[in-house]
């Protein structure tokens, strides 16, 4: 199928900016860096899962459902983006959240992404640290329907087939940003945690045949777990798109290193990289996606990873409100 027939809301900003980090390049001595400004997707403080979101709303209003249900950290962009496009579409939005990591910031718990999903009307399950997300949700969405709900679950990212069809649009829409600006884009770098930003782009590139290299900055500490992810749900895209092409083994690359000890835990690479994008180029990172990401880039060009001729995009998916959630560290030294 091609992507046009498949159902799709208008929620986004779109196309989202592909615009040079001039200084940062010239700091760093190394290729070319573009940014992909998905953090300007435009619902509720933008990010990557509002491409996402296209999808899912679209299938969630063509099955009749009336209320929206998914899960993530207490800090989770992906479920403000999703409280955000409830609100939007008219529907009831119930959000599992349980932390995610222990951080002794007391905004962490009442700052930021939490502060939003509240103020955009989503009902806040709050649950204790240890919690399986997924089994709870489970049993949310079954109370939900014994009321008489049209419940649509949507899992953890967004990162399912459907949701990664936003991605597989993003990379069509950033070779063809790329075409008008007579770029060649050797690599796209970008954060990787659920999978399915990097399944759809992965998918994107692979159907379109593109050259462009796709790389994952893990940033959940595990990219053994990741990698299995990011495939599983690549092939399930590709399957869903009505192919029966199998998925380029060699086309999933996932760089391990910048995480940290786990996902959510600030590190000094992190916070110089956030520092860094902010002070060249007047780039508001995150601390937990692309900081790390960011981080992860910088130390690439370090090492030599990519030739000074060629063009390095980096995908800024969003994230900015979970910065207040770290108030404390970026004030220290």
């Amino acid at each position: 199928m091609e992507l046009s027939e498949f159902p799709r809301q208008s929620i986004a900003h779109l196309p989202t900016p592909l615009e040079p980090m001039a200084r940062l390049a010239v700091h760093l001595g190394g290729p070319r860096i573009l940014v992909k400004r998905d953090d300007c997707t435009g619902l509720a403080l933008g990010g990557n899962k509002t491409r996402k979101l296209e999808f899912l709303i679209a299938e969630a209003l063509a099955q009749g459902a009336d209320t929206l249900l998914t899960t993530g950290g207490v800090q989770s962009n992906h479920v403000r983006q999703n409280a955000a496009a409830a609100a939007r579409a008219g529907l009831s939005c119930h959000l599992v959240l349980a932390p995610a990591v222990t951080w002794n910031d007391p905004a962490y718990d009442v700052s930021g992404n939490v502060l939003l999903d509240h103020l955009l009307g989503a009902q806040v399950h709050l649950l204790p640290p240890g919690t399986d997300r997924d089994k709870a949700m489970g049993r949310l969405a079954r109370v939900l329907n014994s009321q008489g709900k049209a419940v649509y679950v949507i899992p953890s990212g967004g990162s399912n087939a459907v949701g990664a069809l936003g991605y597989v649009a993003c990379a069509m829409e950033l070779a063809d940003q790329a075409a008008e600006l007579g770029e060649k884009v050797d690599y796209l770098v970008h954060a990787s945690g659920s999978g399915g930003t990097q399944a759809g782009l992965v998918a994107g590139m692979q159907l379109s045949g593109s050259s462009t290299q796709v790389l994952g900055i893990d940033i959940t500490a595990n990219a053994a777990d990741l990698k299995k992810k990011v495939r599983s749900i690549t092939q399930a895209t590709l399957h869903h798109l009505g192919g029966d092409e199998a998925l380029d083994r060699n086309a999933l690359q996932i760089i391990e290193g910048y995480a940290g000890e786990a996902y959510g835990l600030p590190t000094e690479q992190m916070r110089a990289a956030v520092r860094l994008a902010a002070r060249m180029d007047g780039l508001i990172l995150d601390p937990v996606y692309t900081g790390k990401a960011m981080a992860g880039l910088i130390d690439l060009i370090s090492q030599g990873r990519f030739d000074k001729d060629q063009t390095v995009v980096f995908l800024h998916t969003g994230g900015m409100p979970g910065l207040f959630a770290y108030t404390e560290y970026f004030q220290q030294d």
